[in-house]
């Protein structure tokens, strides 16, 4: 999930340091109902209950089997949602530590510890460095296509915007067919920016959209 950028404080509104840990709910699947917690950081956006279930909605079975790859994890309600739907493996990367640690306590609380991995850093650093190799993910789960969700803070698509295209580029480049990549941006936003323009299945959900693109196989994979 996504990290917002520092906003004014409007009146009346508690300053950051003392906002206090708050929930979440898992909307779907064997955990449906079960809470999650975020430690109510300002600068967290978590994505919203209904924006949620219409994208796992959108994946529906296909979700399955997969290895849920949330970039920015944020709250970590996506990869643990993914989880809770039938994901075989997840992988969590948040930047700031304490967020990241309260992540992998809830991952223990569902039961999903050796079926997750929290990775503590930036995304597009591990875009860089890893994605290729995936070295956080256990031995056996190369072959699992992947769905990867990118909901990054709305405005990385105005001043990140090439940082996140090619990090979705090595996404796409990096995983096997049948992966799913899911961007969640705001309205404004163009989907045709984003790599292979023409390929990504574009759904609004004011104020915000969802895009999905399906990783089609490689030449030397069609051929067999």
């Amino acid at each position: 999930m996504a990290r917002s950028t520092s906003r004014r404080r409007g009146p009346g509104e508690p300053h950051h340091s003392d906002r206090s840990p708050t929930t979440l709910r898992i909307i779907g699947g064997n955990f449906r109902g079960r809470k999650i917690r975020y430690t109510g950081d300002h600068r967290t956006r978590p994505m919203k209950d209904r924006l949620r279930e219409a994208a796992f909605n959108l994946l529906g079975p296909a979700i399955r089997g997969k290895h849920a790859v949330d970039l920015f994890a944020g709250t970590g309600a996506l990869g643990l949602e993914a989880l809770s739907r039938g994901a075989g493996f997840a992988t969590l990367i948040e930047r700031h530590f304490p967020t990241a640690d309260v992540i992998r306590e809830n991952a223990r609380l569902l039961g999903v510890e050796s079926q997750s991995t929290v990775f503590r850093g930036d995304a597009f650093v591990w875009g860089r460095e890893i994605c290729a190799a995936d070295s956080t993910a256990p031995e056996g789960i190369e072959a699992m296509p992947w769905v990867v969700f990118c909901s990054p803070p709305y405005a990385f698509f105005r001043d990140r915007l090439d940082d996140l295209c090619q990090l979705l580029a090595r996404c796409q480049q990096a995983t096997p067919a049948d992966s799913l990549l899911v961007v969640e941006s705001d309205r404004s936003f163009d989907p045709a920016s984003l790599p292979l323009a023409d390929s990504w299945d574009t759904r609004s959900y004011p104020p915000s959209q969802i895009s999905i693109h399906t990783v089609p196989p490689r030449p030397d994979e069609a051929a067999q």
